[in-house]
């Protein structure tokens, strides 16, 4: 079973937050975020294997992918463990550290990449939801974006098209959560990355949407 990394043995910054009975959330940056990685990715490859992403994900490429925040001496990983387990994270690092075509998207909004921190990938496992995680994952990267001055936080999803044929019945988006928490779509902030659908055999382009709120 994969280990939280040890706070007696870690260099870098760890953070216990209040948590759900029984989960253990720890903000953690520097050495021991770095040392979280590797679990970080095995969790995306589980939790976006599924609707909207279907994400045909393997650790090499995820090693790449996340290089951005071992780069990134401002980057922040919120995680959720069960017994030692990651059961959940999320990540974020100041927009202009992160996938350049993200931060080329905001070139026409009229927006400083200066002012936004880019909340990147909430990931939890199916059983843990609905016990408030979301908010501390979203509320914790908040506040380390303040603390790093910056006045906007975003994120990006995915965009899938209704007729698509792996749409499930009954799929209920996030975005009632998202709005709640003061989030709303960017007009003309899109981008496009590129991954590996279930059942392709090469990466195809994606269309991302942006969505931002002040701090």
């Amino acid at each position: 079973m994969p280990k939280r990394p040890d706070q007696k043995n870690m260099a870098g910054n760890q953070q216990e937050l209040p948590h759900p009975e029984g989960i253990e959330v720890l903000t953690l940056t520097g050495a021991a975020l770095e040392a979280a990685l590797d679990d970080v990715a095995r969790l995306r490859i589980a939790v976006f294997r599924d609707w909207p992403y279907l994400y045909d994900g393997n650790l090499s490429y995820e090693r790449r992918y996340l290089q951005t925040y071992r780069n990134s001496s401002d980057a922040i990983l919120v995680g959720a463990f069960d017994r030692g387990r990651l059961v959940g994270a999320s990540t974020g690092t100041p927009m202009e550290d992160h996938a350049g075509e993200f931060g080329a998207a905001f070139a026409a909004t009229g927006l400083e990449l200066g002012s936004i921190f880019y909340c990147a990938e909430s990931v939890l496992l199916p059983e843990y939801r609905g016990q408030g995680l979301g908010h501390a994952f979203f509320d914790t990267r908040e506040a380390h974006a303040r603390k790093l001055g910056r006045t906007h936080s975003a994120f990006c999803r995915v965009v899938r098209p209704h007729d698509h044929p792996q749409h499930p019945a009954g799929y209920r988006p996030l975005d009632e959560f998202w709005r709640k928490r003061g989030y709303a779509p960017l007009e003309g902030a899109m981008a496009g990355f590129a991954w590996k659908d279930i059942g392709d055999t090469s990466e195809t382009q994606k269309p991302m949407q942006f969505w931002i709120r002040s701090l």
